[in-house]
């Protein structure tokens, strides 16, 4: 983003601190940032804590920013872009949904039209600087402006493209529920442990430290993930004993499975908030 670019969060919650946070820790400006939400309480603590600009009016907010962040939840989207396409449709910002389900069409219609706009799907670990974000551009959208989002998210993580719109339910399935996976898989292994007679918290902190040299050792290696698996087995010693159980188990089932309901559940979403009975 270039240095004299203004960026204009429309919400203040989790993600949006957390990109925030990434952004000022990787060379962007205080001064180039500008905040609104309802609770001025809340947003001055934001201020105090990072030194930006903030304000509960989101109009006012909007019509700061080259590149607007709506980072609102779904139900509301609607009122908010509502009452800030005046604005927008005279500034022309670049417009950025952090908002799940929520399609380009849609927001670009309440927004009054012809915008570029760029949907981020991120996840949980972005509030650590380990995010995954899936990003899709419209057509209206420069490579340019393109560069400037990457950068943003990839202040807070991985922030990778995709070239059709419908892809991001496959996103979501992957990188946005899949941290709750790897929750449960901790969560199991965990219990089995201490099943055995491990104390709980050392069992944590080994599970822990296991998934995340795991996942430092796939991202530094130039081994695929089946070949890294196979490191770890000896012929008849007890991780070929355990994958050959996960094996028989069905887990690979499974995971699909698994990872079909979320993508299922994403489609049906999106359907329901492109239509929501509000009264509008």
């Amino acid at each position: 983003m270039s240095s004299s670019a203004t960026i204009s969060f429309i919400g203040a919650g989790n993600m949006a601190t957390a990109i925030i946070g990434g952004m000022l820790a990787n060379g962007f400006t205080a001064s180039s940032i500008w905040v609104s939400a309802p609770d001025d309480s809340h947003l001055q603590t934001i201020r105090q804590r990072f030194g930006v600009s903030v304000t509960t009016d989101n109009r006012h907010c909007a019509q700061q920013g080259d590149i607007v962040v709506l980072a609102v939840k779904p139900q509301v989207m609607r009122d908010v872009c509502d009452s800030i396409a005046p604005v927008v449709q005279n500034t022309r910002p670049l417009v950025v949904s952090i908002a799940a389900g929520l399609e380009t069409a849609t927001l670009d219609g309440w927004l009054a039209g012809g915008l570029p706009l760029v949907r981020v799907m991120p996840n949980t670990p972005s509030l650590v600087g380990k995010g995954a974000a899936g990003l899709y551009a419209n057509e209206a959208v420069t490579a340019a402006q393109k560069a400037s989002v990457e950068s943003v998210f990839s202040s807070i993580g991985s922030a990778l493209w995709v070239e059709e719109e419908n892809l991001l339910h496959a996103v979501t399935a992957l990188s946005g529920s899949g941290p709750a996976y790897f929750f449960l898989m901790l969560e199991a292994l965990e219990e089995a442990a201490t099943n055995a007679g491990i104390e709980s918290t050392t069992a944590r902190k080994l599970a822990i430290q296991t998934m995340a040299g795991a996942a430092e050792m796939a991202a530094r290696s130039e081994f695929d993930p089946a070949q890294l698996k196979r490191n770890v087995m000896s012929p008849g010693g007890t991780t070929e004993q355990a994958i050959n159980s996960f094996e028989k188990g069905g887990l690979r089932d499974l995971v699909k499975g698994a990872y079909g309901a979320a993508f299922k559940r994403s489609e049906e979403m999106a359907r329901e908030l492109a239509s929501p009975d509000d009264g509008h």
